[in-house]
């Protein structure tokens, strides 16, 4: 009998070894990234971490950013491009390091680079649930890099975005600030457990006054910061997919785009709305992972459209300098 107990131990023993290198090789389980509260910025993924997760390859660097390693200021005739925002930029999971829209980008400038320059960086300063508060103290603290352009990446949610917050991290099992024991531990709180209530977030949450008002005045802060470090900047917003064809955005999402529309006028901020970029895409649904993160194909055509400008800001039309240009809001 106790031959038999011991036998079924072992065989126990052994598939739960099995199981576990299975969901740490295939899918990256046991290694998430790790996150780190700021008080400023409210939290970043920890610095110098390196992963894989469903296959992608997942690399951040010493600050933060979903980037290989990256000097304080460029080289000589290096364009650099430093790209900030939310889940949308950074790609989460479900990208591949090589298939972010950052690096998509750096490797569409290395045929279409403006001709004074001989290679280009793009850098991705990035984390989930981001919006302008938090990218505006990102760059507060960590400067621009030297960049000659600033990009920011919002999606139409971002708009109504709340304060910089850092009770999630360590307490969301999206946001944890230690590996686990083992994978599949990592396995049951991520799919099996019952998510903790997190009251003080439910508080923050209910955040009063203009969100849309302070957001915009956060990009506004952004622009200034680009313009203050001899930065060009641009900001362009990607859609929501319910926000595609008929009947389009939402009457309270329409009016914060009317606003956001007024406000770059206003500052004579280069912006870009790609939704009816997308909206004249023959089948704009198949560009999207979910609800609101682009896929591959999502990502390549921001790519073109991002190319594109960055060749046009380096296009002496005037003696303006770029961010007063006519052509500021070519993509409107």
């Amino acid at each position: 009998m106790k031959m038999i107990l011991w036998t079924v131990v072992g065989l126990l023993m052994g598939l739960v070894v099995i199981v576990e290198i299975g969901l740490r090789s295939r899918y990256g389980f046991g290694n998430p990234l790790l996150y780190t509260t700021d008080p400023e910025i409210g939290y970043l993924i920890a610095p110098n971490q390196r992963t894989r997760r469903n296959g992608n390859l997942i690399e951040i660097n010493e600050y933060s950013m979903r980037s290989q390693g990256v000097t304080a200021v460029p080289e000589v005739k290096t364009l650099r491009v430093l790209m900030v925002g939310d889940s949308i930029l950074n790609g989460g999971w479900w990208t591949d390091q090589s298939n972010t829209i950052s690096n998509l980008i750096a490797q569409g400038l290395k045929q279409k680079i403006p001709r004074e320059f001989t290679q280009a960086e793009v850098l991705n300063a990035s984390a989930n649930s981001w919006g302008p508060r938090n990218e505006l103290a990102y760059l507060r603290k960590f400067g621009n890099f030297g960049a000659q352009i600033i990009i920011l990446v919002i999606n139409t949610d971002d708009l109504f975005a709340i304060a910089p917050y850092s009770v999630v991290v360590g307490r969301d099992r999206n946001y944890p600030d230690r590996k686990p024991g083992l994978a599949l531990v990592e396995v049951y709180q991520r799919y099996l457990q019952k998510p903790a209530a997190i009251p003080e977030l439910a508080k923050l949450q209910q955040e009063p006054g203009d969100r849309v008002g302070i957001n915009l005045e956060a990009i506004k802060h952004i622009h200034e910061f680009a313009i203050a470090h001899q930065s060009r900047f641009l900001l362009i917003m990607t859609p929501l997919k319910r926000e595609l064809g008929t009947p389009g955005p939402r009457d309270y999402e329409f009016k914060a785009r009317e606003r956001l529309q007024t406000f770059t006028n206003q500052e004579n901020i280069p912006y870009i709305d790609v939704l009816p970029i997308f909206n004249h895409h023959p089948q704009p649904e198949t560009l999207y992972h979910d609800h609101i993160h682009l896929n591959v194909q999502g990502n390549m055509l921001i790519r073109d459209i991002l190319t594109a400008k960055i060749q046009e800001l380096f296009v002496p039309v005037s003696s303006h300098l770029p961010w007063e240009s006519s052509s500021a809001n070519s993509y409107k």
